[in-house]
C-alpha cells in the first residue's frame, strides 16, 4: 500500500483516543462506522495542518483589527461586523415560523406513519381494490405532506424577500426535513404489509430528525458520553466564521459594488477589476462555509447526539478528479442522492442519464436556495455546477489518473474563479436590483445587472510596452 492510501486509509478509519465506544457492539453497517472528521484527525496529528488552522485564524484576528480601524477613521465608532451579521440575518422571527413550520409538518408524518401502517395490516387479507384505494392514498397523503412542505416556504418566500442568511436556513431546513422523509418512507415501506420489522419509535424518528445524516437507519452507532468542551468549541467555530465572512463582505464586496446600479454607465475596467478582487475572499469564504457547516456544525450536532459516525466529507481537496470531489465534499448529500436517486435511476436510464440527472436535480435545488435566499433568479451556480461541472467529471477522470498534481492545481484554479465570480456577479445583481430605478421590464427570473448600469469601454485605452 502506498503512503497517499495508507494515510486515507488512516482518514477513514481513524478513532479518537479513548473516546469512540459505540454503545451496541453487534451493530453491523458498511454505510456508519466509529470514524473521526478527516480535520479533526488531521489538526489533532499533524503539526502542518494544526499551523495552516493557526493561519486562518491570524486571518481572521487581522480582518478583525482592519475593521476596527476602518470602523474608527469612516465612521468614528467601532462596528465589527455586527450590522452586517444583524443584516444577514434579519427579520429571524418570521424565519422562526417558517421553520417551526416546516419542522411540525414533518413531525406530521410520525402519525401518518403509523396510521397507514395500520390500515395496511388490517387489510392484508383484502386482496384487490380495497388495498389498492389505501396504497394510493397512502402515496397521496405522503406527496401532499411533501408538497405542503416545500410549497409553503417557497411561496412565503418568493412573495416578500426574507435576508439572506435566514433565506437560507430556511430553505435549506426545507430541503433537509423533506429528504429525511423520503428516506424513512422508503425504509418503511416494507414494513407496512408484512411486518418484517417494527416501526421506529418517536423518540428514534426524533433523533433521526436531528442527527447529522440524511440515511435512515434503525439503530446508529453511538459515543459513551458527549465531551462538551467539544461542542462548545465547534459553536464557537460557527460564530467566529460568521464574523470572518461579515468582515470579508465588508472589506471586499461593499467597496466594490455597494454602489453598483447608482450610475448610469460604468467602466469595463471597473467591473474586471472588482472581479479579480473578489477572487481570494470568494475562496476564503468557500473554505470557511465548508469549514462552518460540514465540519464546525455537523460536529457539534454528533457530539450532542453521540452519532459516531463523523466522516461527513473526505479529503476533497487532494484530488485530481471532479468525480471524486463530487463524491467527497458532501458526503451527507451524497449518500442520499446515491441511495434514493442515483440506484432507483439506472434500471430506466442507465448510469449516465442517472448521473446526469443527480447533477441535474441537484444543481437545481443549490439554484432555488440562492434565487429564494438572494430574492432572484441568476443560475450562475447552475451553470457552474450543471453545466461546467458535469463536463469536467469525464474530462478528469482519465487525466487526473495520469497528472494528479497539475490536475489538482487546475481544480483548486477552478474553485478560485469560479468562488470569484459567485462572489462578483450575485452582488452586482443584488445591488443593480436595488440600486437601480424601477422598471416595468424589472422580473423576478430577469437579472437586471444586464442593462442597468451600461457597461462600456474606457475611451481612448492605450497599452505602453512596459520595457
Amino acid at each position: 500500500m502506498s503512503e497517499e492510501n495508507t494515510i486515507r486509509h488512516r482518514l477513514r478509519e481513524s478513532k479518537p483516543n479513548g473516546i469512540i465506544k459505540h454503545e451496541n457492539e453487534k451493530i453491523q453497517d458498511p454505510e456508519f462506522k466509529h470514524r473521526e472528521s478527516p480535520l479533526t484527525f488531521l489538526i489533532n496529528t499533524s503539526l502542518h495542518i494544526r499551523a495552516i488552522y493557526h493561519i486562518f485564524v491570524v486571518i481572521l484576528l487581522v480582518l478583525l483589527f482592519d475593521t476596527v480601524i476602518y470602523d474608527l477613521v469612516e465612521r468614528g465608532k467601532i462596528n465589527v461586523g455586527i450590522s452586517t451579521v444583524k443584516y444577514g440575518f434579519g427579520d429571524i422571527g418570521r424565519g422562526a415560523k417558517l421553520w417551526f413550520f416546516e419542522f411540525s409538518i414533518t413531525l406530521l408524518f410520525y402519525p401518518g406513519l403509523l396510521l397507514y401502517t395500520a390500515g395496511a395490516r388490517a387489510l392484508k387479507n383484502h386482496l384487490g381494490i380495497r388495498q389498492l384505494i389505501w396504497q394510493t392514498a397512502g402515496i397521496a397523503g405522503l406527496l401532499a405532506l411533501q408538497g405542503a412542505l416545500v410549497t409553503v416556504p417557497v411561496l412565503d418566500l418568493h412573495r416578500k424577500h426574507l435576508a439572506l442568511a435566514s433565506g437560507v436556513i430556511v430553505t435549506c431546513e426545507m430541503f433537509r426535513f423533506a429528504m429525511k422523509i423520503h428516506a424513512i418512507a422508503v425504509a418503511c415501506a416494507p414494513r407496512w404489509r408484512d411486518g418484517s420489522a417494527p416501526l421506529p419509535t418517536f423518540r428514534h424518528y426524533l433523533y433521526y430528525l436531528f442527527a447529522p445524516t440524511l440515511i435512515y437507519r434503525d439503530q446508529y452507532l453511538r459515543t459513551k458520553k458527549i465531551r462538551w468542551g467539544s461542542v462548545i468549541f465547534n459553536f464557537l467555530e460557527v460564530a467566529a466564521i460568521i464574523f470572518f465572512n461579515s468582515f470579508l463582505w465588508e472589506r471586499f464586496i461593499l467597496p466594490y459594488w455597494s454602489e453598483y446600479g447608482k450610475e448610469s454607465k460604468v467602466e469595463a475596467g471597473t467591473v474586471v477589476r472588482g472581479m479579480f478582487a473578489c477572487v481570494l475572499p470568494g475562496l476564503i469564504s468557500f473554505l470557511c462555509g465548508f469549514y462552518c457547516l460540514l465540519h464546525a456544525w455537523l460536529n457539534a450536532f454528533a457530539e450532542m447526539l453521540k452519532f459516531a459516525d463523523r466522516l461527513f466529507y473526505e479529503e476533497w481537496w487532494t484530488t485530481s478528479q471532479f468525480g471524486t470531489y463530487y463524491r467527497a465534499w458532501n458526503r451527507v448529500v451524497h449518500s442520499w442522492l446515491r441511495d434514493h436517486l442515483y440506484k432507483p435511476l439506472i434500471p430506466y436510464t442507465g448510469r449516465a442519464g442517472a448521473v446526469f440527472a443527480v447533477f441535474f436535480i441537484s444543481a437545481c435545488a443549490h439554484e432555488v436556495i440562492l434565487a429564494l435566499s438572494f430574492g432572484f433568479f441568476y443560475p450562475v451556480l447552475l451553470m457552474e455546477f450543471g453545466v461546467f461541472g458535469v463536463l469536467m467529471v469525464p474530462i478528469t477522470a482519465a487525466s487526473g489518473r495520469r497528472f494528479p498534481s497539475a490536475m489538482n492545481v487546475c481544480m483548486w484554479l477552478s474553485f478560485f474563479f469560479g468562488n470569484g465570480l459567485l462572489w462578483s456577479l450575485y452582488p452586482m445583481e443584488y445591488f443593480a436590483r436595488k440600486n437601480c430605478p424601477p422598471s416595468e421590464n424589472d422580473s423576478f427570473f430577469i437579472p437586471k445587472s444586464w442593462t442597468c448600469p451600461e457597461i462600456v469601454l474606457k475611451p481612448n485605452w492605450t497599452f505602453q510596452n512596459p520595457f
